[in-house]
């Protein structure tokens, strides 16, 4: 067997201060969800003094998880997002797993109505592509990708959408590190600033970044924003969360942002009866 020599890439070897030059500003992207947009931060130094300047919004070109189990809002929050960008005039790639484009579409429509925004005003900045009909898709990364550069390239989306990448995985997890690998550096290198839903299987810790494929997502991506609830079932749990027994207590928590400051406390979460999630105030101020 020949043995081949180590060789240098020099053209992976940079400088900090010239990487940081290519680098592109760093600005908050409005979610349209109440209470999330202060929860991002930078810092300055101002008068020797370390000062917190609240982002107002997700970190742009970040690519972000949202996790959680069944009926936690992980949809509701992409969907939020996806009508607020649209109407600020961001076109967005929304690639549906789970639902046809059709039903996908629907409840679009439905959560702009919440949102007071007419759908027909935004309908065309959002591009759906559909891997939940189309198994090409799903099960095959390379079309799903040359799929995403063609909607960037034609409809010059900057905003990508996908409910959920765990679709991609389902029955093969051992790939799960790398799907999410190819989707990260692909949405990283075409500049997109990206929300990507991922599954908790049932016996996943509510509130911990896991998710189906184990940590794959949370270690590759930019950070992660955990969904979690928690039927109250004692009174002491009654006691605890000003709830009665039988009553759902829905929890979010940012998990980590590589990119900028975050809140690093356990808020209460709230959705509405017409769909929207709202963040509410830390357990902190509860106790």
């Amino acid at each position: 067997m020949d043995f081949e020599k180590p060789q240098v890439i020099e053209e992976s070897i940079i400088k900090s201060g010239e990487a940081l030059k290519k680098s592109p500003e760093l600005k908050g992207l409005p979610t349209g969800i109440e209470g999330l947009d202060d929860l991002f931060f930078i810092t300055e130094i101002k008068d020797k003094k370390i000062i917190k300047k609240p982002l107002g919004g997700i970190p742009s070109l970040s690519v972000i998880n949202i996790t959680g189990s069944s009926d936690t809002g992980k949809t509701l929050l992409v969907e939020q997002f996806t009508i607020k960008q649209a109407e600020l005039g961001s076109n967005v790639a929304f690639i549906t797993v789970e639902t046809p484009s059709a039903f996908v579409a629907t409840s679009l429509n439905e959560r702009a109505s919440a949102m007071g925004i007419k759908f027909s005003d935004i309908e065309d900045r959002i591009i759906l592509i559909d891997a939940a009909s189309h198994t090409m898709l799903r099960e095959n990364t390379p079309n799903l990708l040359a799929t995403l550069a063609y909607v960037i390239k034609k409809y010059n989306t900057t905003i990508t959408v996908i409910d959920s990448v765990t679709g991609f995985y389902e029955h093969r997890e051992m790939l799960a590190r790398t799907i999410i690998r190819q989707i990260y550096n692909f949405l990283k290198k075409w500049y997109q600033t990206a929300l990507i839903v991922s599954q908790k299987r049932s016996g996943h810790e509510e509130l911990t970044a896991e998710a189906a494929g184990g940590y794959a997502v949370g270690h590759i991506v930019d950070g992660t924003m955990v969904l979690a609830k928690e039927l109250i079932m004692s009174q002491y749990s009654a006691k605890i969360f000003g709830k009665p027994l039988g009553e759902i207590v829905r929890l979010f928590r940012i998990d980590g942002c590589r990119l900028c400051g975050h809140d690093t406390r356990t808020h209460f979460l709230e959705i509405s009866d017409t769909g929207l999630i709202k963040v509410g105030p830390p357990l902190v101020n509860k106790f």
